[in-house]
């Protein structure tokens, strides 16, 4: 017998022929033959390849193919030249219907059904083990000497006639340190999976237990380390598995078919085609994935709404990259919660300004376009004027339909949390994100304080307890738009608040979000947040990541999300429709075409067609 030392270095021609020889006593191929692509295989009647292949095309993430091969012929001309497909494996699985029926190390015994049958090669992730490890990343199952890991998930694939399964993975631990550094070394290897498809917690993808995987080894992870998976090959064999073929064959999962082609990694990249990572959870821990191009295109964004037009001392409030981070985990999140409203005018009916409600809209009608569930909360008393402004919204072609309207009220210690979660429930969140855009905030003595520091809590329902509560939900985060510092979320920035904004020692919101995002006009910052949206689900690199690499991108939904996005005509409308209302500007309580005293035409609109 052969053993393991040395085995990395061998030629593939040379490795392939030891295999057949059956003179390995090893059980996986990770490692070997450093620097050349290995191959899942599934093999298949005839009958079955034309939609199998599809199957691989509509799932490239998982199956990339690399081969696909005539009834009959064992050979891959274009992956080896001296190879044969019956023997060159370590080991393979034989499925008659559905069902695993045992393991071979040969499959010459099947030389005559293998007549009709078609091989598929798919691209394997040990591809880009030594790409991974120059980039000065641990492998860490080379070192434990042990099998990948393995997992079934709960992402199903795009189905394609019988071939319908979940996703599978592989998981390998990264020092967090490394985390951008191991995206960037597989992001290039489309033929071996690409990026990864999730970095965090294994449960945001159905995985309960990491010690206990599907396929493979369990893998020790070291403190720091970082789950990471990236889509895997044996997605393949669940597909055989649930088609309940009459007869299939595939490798054994870590068993490889190892071919003569070089892993050539590709190094000119485009901003548009280099991947930064992001933590957008601590509880659950989740990372995502965006291009260097749409992180800049936010980060400028963020710097346009950041200016301070009313000179309030906001620029002290700034927080970099809040409004990237924000965005990444609502582009994540399945429903958002919204609310807003600022009742400032506490001596007229209604009390409320005319910041926030567009702002709320805006960020509404993109969430709408982007099939996520949206809802908006509100006073009990101001239940009737968001209606009517909800429902004219739809008619100014805002919205594409009603958004639902919901109000809270503290009637028990667990009030929010029943609010938020099916019976009270942690483990089941109604919503996955929550946004407060220009909603009055509870101050540190409790109340809630206008700019020229009026307690007006007696119009203010308690939502922030809401936001509150949020903190002890797992997978619930929060985001909170101001420009003042008395705006619930923005407890995050409060000490800057009591510094540099005027009576921010009493105004201040004592709440806190997740992400703060400030803007010299809370609007301002709804559209932001509507524009940012609209260009994380149009980078390939971050869509890839929210598919989980399965399916298609979505390029036809491109023009809906345009035509959901604010604009100055749309703008204008509404805020027409406002002052009809009697929804006044903040700063003057005028019911003319301003917002927080600060003229529509060339201030708003400026700063809307500079978003756009």
């Amino acid at each position: 017998m052969i053993l393991t030392g040395g085995l990395k270095s061998l030629l593939p021609h040379v490795l392939r022929r030891i295999i057949r020889c059956n003179r390995l006593s090893i059980s996986n191929t990770s490692g070997m033959a450093e620097g050349y692509k290995q191959a899942n295989v599934v093999i298949l009647h005839k009958s079955l390849a034309d939609d199998f292949e599809k199957f691989c095309h509509a799932n490239n993430g998982p199956l990339p193919l690399l081969y696909r091969s005539k009834p009959g012929d064992w050979k891959c001309p274009t992956l080896s030249s001296d190879s044969d497909i019956r023997t060159d494996c370590l080991q393979y699985k034989i499925y008659e219907h559905g069902a695993c029926t045992g393991s071979l190390k040969s499959l010459k015994e099947y030389a005559e059904q293998l007549k009709d049958m078609v091989t598929f090669y798919l691209g394997c992730s040990f591809s880009f083990e030594k790409a991974v490890q120059n980039a000065g990343i641990p492998i860490r199952n080379v070192e434990q000497k042990c099998n990948v890991s393995m997992y079934k998930t709960a992402v199903p694939c795009y189905s394609v006639s019988t071939f319908r399964c979940n996703l599978v993975v592989t998981m390998r631990p990264i020092p967090e340190s490394k985390l951008e550094a191991a995206v960037l070394a597989t992001s290039e290897s489309r033929e071996a999976h690409g990026a990864p498809i999730h970095m965090g917690d294994p449960g945001l993808l159905g995985i309960q237990d990491l010690s206990k995987p599907d396929y493979g080894d369990p893998v020790h992870l070291h403190p720091g380390d970082i789950p990471v998976f990236w889509a895997c090959g044996v997605t393949g064999v669940e597909a055989v598995i649930n088609c309940r073929a009459p007869l299939a064959f595939t490798h054994s999962p870590g068993c490889m078919f190892i071919t003569d082609l070089k892993n050539d990694n590709v190094t000119v990249r485009s901003s548009r085609e280099v991947p930064q990572v992001r933590c957008i959870s601590q509880d659950p821990l989740h990372y995502s994935i965006v291009s260097a191009e749409a992180a800049q295109k936010i980060k400028t964004l963020e710097t346009l709404i950041g200016i301070d037009p009313g000179d309030r001392g906001i620029i002290h409030l700034h927080r970099q990259d809040e409004l990237l981070k924000a965005c990444l985990s609502i582009s994540h999140a399945r429903s958002v919660l919204i609310t807003t409203g600022f009742p400032t005018h506490f001596a007229y009916e209604p009390p409320e300004e005319n910041d926030g409600p567009p702002g709320a809209l805006a960020i509404a009608a993109i969430l709408q376009a982007l099939e996520k569930e949206v809802a908006m909360v509100t006073d009990q008393r101001a239940m009737n004027l968001n209606k009517k402004i909800i429902e004219e919204a739809v008619q100014l072609g805002i919205l594409k339909r009603p958004v639902p309207l919901l109000s809270y009220q503290r009637e028990s210690a667990d009030s929010a949390l029943m609010f938020l979660c099916e019976n009270g429930n942690p483990g089941r969140p109604r919503f996955d994100h929550l946004i407060a855009i220009e909603r009055a905030g509870m101050a540190a003595d409790g109340n809630y304080y206008n700019a020229r520091k009026v307690n007006i809590k007696h119009l203010v329902d308690p939502i922030d307890e809401l936001f509150l509560a949020a903190q002890t939900v797992p997978g619930v985060t929060t985001t909170g738009v101001g420009d003042g510092g008395n705006e619930l979320g923005m407890g995050k920035v409060k000490d800057a608040v009591k510094k540099h904004i005027k009576d921010g020692d009493v105004i201040a919101c004592d709440v806190e979000a997740d992400f703060t995002i400030v803007a010299g006009v809370s609007n301002w910052g709804g559209y932001a947040i509507a524009c940012a949206l609209y260009i994380l689900s149009t980078c390939e690199i971050h869509d890839r990541y929210l598919r989980k690499a399965v399916g298609f991108p979505p390029l036809e939904k491109k023009v809906i999300w345009l035509s959901a996005l604010p604009s100055v005509t749309k703008e204008e409308k509404l805020l027409k429709t406002l002052a009809q209302h009697g929804v006044r500007s903040g700063k003057t309580a005028s019911l003319e075409m301003e917002v927080d005293g600060l003229p529509f035409y060339n201030t708003h609109s400026l700063v809307i067609e500079k978003l756009l």
